[in-house]
């Protein structure tokens, strides 16, 4: 249904209502004050926080990102000021741009994402949940690259909050559709993928590794048709929706991933080089249905031609 002659670019992503269905990534947005001047945050169909865990944590030594051909390495490694801390200060912050806010929470074990996911349970302004299984360049355990860990992770956080929870997935296993099947029977809402690829910088003067924790995560353009497939992959055997994310830089990347399957999408290192990329794919998402006489995002969600 168009509204005012424009397309309806609303979309429900396992009851969160978002005005679109652009978020921006976890990590890559703070809590807003570093784009608040170029960004008109209140235009963002909803924003992921960077992980948040039980306590404090440094992350990894400097430096922590490098450019690299066609993407970005990052080794920030979870770097963030505790649970506490973020539902007094940051939180606040975020909830102020009147969008829905999903918190991204991580850990070393279960135990950790049960206990932030129980303090996440009496926070007022909170849309939904994050489980971020799979983070490359902590040296954590990665959860989700087994599935029955994954099961037990999620169905523990299940019981424990009564958010929309959302299983974020890795790259780094053979079958990722079982392992989105298996955090859909133990009571996700949704599935966001992909996260980023293990990757490595060398300095060939120096012969040393460019990043301080030698190994990092890569995002950008480059890992995009790798994200896409994962998604079509993933859209085919999952019922509830999915999040797609990997390497969307313009309108054209985003609409691919909703094509393929993904019923919301997430930006993250296009922020870095273009801050006021969201405005621009969002309007690019709008010229796109209006040309193509689509009346809702929606009608294009799995549209995809010899599917």
């Amino acid at each position: 249904m168009t509204i005012n002659g424009k397309p309806d670019l609303t979309v429900n992503v396992a009851g969160i209502q978002m005005s679109n269905p652009l978020m921006v990534a976890s990590g890559t947005f703070g809590c807003g004050e570093e784009y608040s001047s170029l960004v008109d945050m209140s235009g963002l169909g909803a924003v992921v926080s960077k992980t948040v865990t039980p306590n404090v944590r440094q992350g990894n030594p400097s430096p922590r990102i490098v450019e690299t051909s066609g993407g970005l390495l990052n080794a920030i490694g979870l770097h963030n000021v505790g649970a506490g801390a973020f539902i007094l200060d940051k939180l606040p912050k975020l909830l102020d741009a009147g969008i829905p806010v999903i918190v991204s929470i991580g850990g070393r074990n279960a135990q950790d994402f049960i206990e932030v996911a129980g303090l996440l349970a009496d926070a007022e302004g909170v849309s939904g949940i994050e489980l971020n299984l799979s983070c490359p360049n902590v040296g954590d355990k990665i959860f989700a690259q087994d599935p029955a860990e994954t099961g037990i992770l999620v169905a523990a956080v299940r019981k424990k909050c009564s958010y929309p929870l959302i299983a974020k997935l890795s790259p780094q296993v053979t079958d990722i559709t079982e392992i989105a099947g298996v955090c859909e029977k133990e009571g996700a809402d949704a599935i966001s993928l992909i996260n980023s690829f293990p990757g490595i910088a060398i300095n060939a003067d120096t012969r040393k590794p460019v990043l301080g924790n030698i190994t990092g995560g890569l995002t950008g353009p480059a890992i995009k048709p790798l994200a896409l497939k994962i998604v079509w992959d993933v859209c085919k055997v999952v019922k509830i929706p999915v999040i797609g994310m990997g390497g969307i830089m313009q309108a054209s990347d985003a609409i691919e991933f909703m094509l393929a399957g993904a019923s919301a999408f997430a930006v993250g290192t296009a922020l870095f080089c273009n801050p006021a990329a969201p405005d621009e794919i969002i309007r690019g998402i709008e010229e796109y249905l209006l040309k193509n006489s689509f009346e809702s995002v929606s009608q294009i969600v799995g549209n995809l031609d010899g599917n």
